[in-house]
């Protein structure tokens, strides 16, 4: 007579709470996603979360190994995050690192808060909670976006004009929609 089978591991949900580093006020979000998503969606979910626009690489930076999308033009000793679960790698009360945009360079830090097991089963990521908006992509970094808010808050400045073109007329540094990022979230596949 054949054993039976070992029960499947419960579903997880993993509270996370990610942070723009190098810039302050700091710009944050606090996420509840599903802890057996691969790391390539948690990127996709980083992505709709902080604001960005997913057109640079990235790559995360976990317990020492660095994970992030196969591609044969870059020679990274990476892990392909296709195949990584997220709950696999983090540990409650961890930390880790995601870094979009290797030229502007923007690294977050990510803590992992808690791992429960989810009731009912999380379907999608949620945002909780976060603060300010994200920076425009391609703006130069922490140091060209605290140049860019300097010439924005200043209408004398010599680059106002310009940097009112490119971000918009409406950009301010302190919004941020909860509301949009979780009806964004729900598309995240």
């Amino acid at each position: 007579m054949a054993s039976p089978a070992p029960p499947k591991p419960a579903k997880t949900a993993v509270k996370l709470r990610i942070s723009l580093m190098e810039h302050t006020p700091t710009i944050w979000r606090r996420l509840l996603v599903p802890g057996e998503i691969k790391l390539s969606k948690l990127h996709l979910i980083f992505q709709v979360a902080m604001g960005w626009e997913n057109y640079h690489l990235h790559a995360f930076e976990i317990a020492g190994q660095r994970y992030g999308a196969a591609d044969p033009e870059w020679e990274m000793n990476e892990i392909d995050e296709e195949s990584v679960a997220m709950v696999d790698v983090v540990t409650e009360r961890a930390r880790f690192f995601y870094e979009y945009d290797f030229g502007d360079s923007w690294r977050h830090e990510v803590v992992v808060e808690s791992i429960e097991p989810a009731k009912p089963v999380l379907k999608h990521a949620v945002c909780l909670e976060g603060q300010r908006a994200c920076p425009p992509e391609d703006c130069g970094g922490t140091w060209g976006y605290s140049s860019m808010l300097e010439a924005l808050a200043d209408t004398g400045h010599e680059e106002h004009d310009e940097y009112i073109e490119w971000a918009g007329e409406d950009f301010d540094p302190e919004a941020f929609d909860l509301a949009a990022v979780n009806a964004t979230l729900q598309r995240v596949r």
